[in-house]
């Protein structure tokens, strides 16, 4: 066997896999912007959903090209996260999670009871124009993006409301504004995703983007770690190959994420990608080998 013969024949049983992983790894960064403002935002499935459904709109009914699409689907809900998170985003911790989880169910329920979304039925038939490269480009702008926002003023400032608010506010820090902004910004990423995963599922419906989507992103970033942009990218790719491997167990997927949570939660706070830990880690070890070597 041929390598290219191997090769198609690996990327027509995976492909679903490695789109899934791309697409994933976008949707775990948009909710480390807003876990890096110190948000627990549950709406980014919503977001996810908007943008979806507003790119599969203008490819399916305008025949727009699957870029100017995107970008629609990511203004959207942007646009969205703007009017919606100036009320919201005065709450924190549990309360703010409990009304952006509201805000998502609004969603599911307006596109269920809409026509131009085909309601309970969804949009079928929507073009599959999501190429592997789309994802890679995305996604590769989006860490680059988000890397540099990290090492800018707004990153800074950013980490200063996660660690104490009270503190960055008395500091001069607009606490309010880079709130939004951090909204706004993981709002864009959820709906480009959104879009490029329509693009590849051709069909999309109300319930792909609920309350179990929502857990499952927030898992995702949580998993990995939200101390920096590895983290997430490693726990959305762990729980993107989990399927496969408990393939068996697919109809308690939601209760082995929500178990991976809590363990997570409770034994690895900071996610399994933490770099302090990790250094300590390897500085024991090599202080246990120095130490051998010296008896």
């Amino acid at each position: 066997m041929s390598f290219m013969e191997w090769w198609d024949g690996f990327w027509a049983t995976y492909n679903t896999v490695i789109f899934s992983i791309g697409v994933n790894a976008m949707l775990a960064l948009s909710i480390y912007v807003t876990l890096s403002c110190g948000l627990l935002s549950l709406a980014n499935a919503a977001f996810m959903g908007i943008g979806a459904y507003t790119a599969s709109l203008l490819t399916m009914q305008y025949d727009l090209p699957l870029p100017i699409a995107l970008a629609a689907g990511g203004v959207l809900p942007s646009l969205v996260a703007l009017v919606i998170g100036i009320p919201t985003l005065r709450l924190s911790g549990v309360y703010l999670a409990m009304a952006t989880l509201g805000f998502g169910e609004v969603v599911r329920v307006i596109v269920l009871n809409l026509d131009i979304t085909g309601g309970p039925m969804g949009l079928n038939g929507v073009p599959p124009l999501t190429e592997w490269w789309h994802i890679v480009l995305l996604l590769g702008v989006t860490i680059y993006a988000l890397a540099r926002l990290r090492r800018s003023k707004t990153g800074r400032a950013f980490e200063a409301i996660k660690e104490d608010e009270v503190a960055a506010r008395l500091m001069g820090v607009n606490v309010a504004g880079y709130k939004l902004l951090a909204f706004v910004i993981g709002a864009a990423i959820a709906g480009v995703a959104g879009g490029l995963n329509a693009h590849f599922t051709f069909t999309i419906g109300p319930n792909n983007y609920g309350f179990e989507n929502a857990v499952d992103i927030l898992t995702m970033a949580v998993f990995g770690g939200t101390s920096n942009l590895i983290g997430p990218m490693i726990g959305s790719t762990i729980l993107s190959l989990l399927p496969e491997v408990l393939r068996h167990f697919k109809d308690f997927r939601l209760a082995i994420n929500g178990l991976i949570l809590i363990l997570v939660v409770l034994y690895l706070p900071k996610g399994i990608w933490d770099p302090r830990r990790i250094r300590a880690f390897l500085g024991r070890n090599a202080a246990d080998q120095a130490g051998k070597k010296v008896k």
